[in-house]
């Protein structure tokens, strides 16, 4: 997902363009990471004064919803970015510091057997937290 293809798909659903859900999307698109609601805050309420948190929180929810940003919660705390721009399937590795992904193009799911007649597996989310090289460096 980009900036142009996130703005797209608000118009597509019937949802006004703005300047601050712009704002918010290049923050992501530039980030290329996990952020928590606070950093998108923090970069906005310079550009738009009296901003609430109520608004980041409920534009990242809308986002979420339409599948422009993915969530993730680390710490007790949610974290968004932008949705992947492949379509083949996989999962994550987050870093706990920096919040920077990789994608990993096993799935777990491949090896468990889901054979049972009471339940539908209809989707599901495998991520794996540890550091990346730079943070692990920095911790030692």
């Amino acid at each position: 997902m980009n900036v142009e293809d996130a703005l797209k798909k608000l118009k597509d659903e019937g949802y006004k363009y703005t300047d601050k859900r712009q704002d918010m999307l290049e923050f992501f698109s530039d980030a290329k990471r996990y952020l928590p609601a606070k950093d998108v805050l923090e970069y906005l309420q310079e550009k738009y004064k009296g901003l609430s948190f109520d608004t980041i929180y409920r534009n990242l929810s809308l986002f979420v919803e339409l599948g422009i940003l993915e969530m993730t919660e680390l710490d007790g705390e949610k974290k968004f970015r932008f949705t992947c721009a492949t379509d083949d399937h996989h999962h994550h590795l987050i870093c706990l510091d920096c919040g920077k992904t990789k994608h990993i193009h096993t799935c777990p799911m491949e090896t468990v057997p889901f054979g049972s007649e009471d339940f539908q597996v209809v989707g599901h989310k495998f991520e794996i937290y540890g550091y990346c090289n730079t943070c692990h460096e920095n911790r030692v």
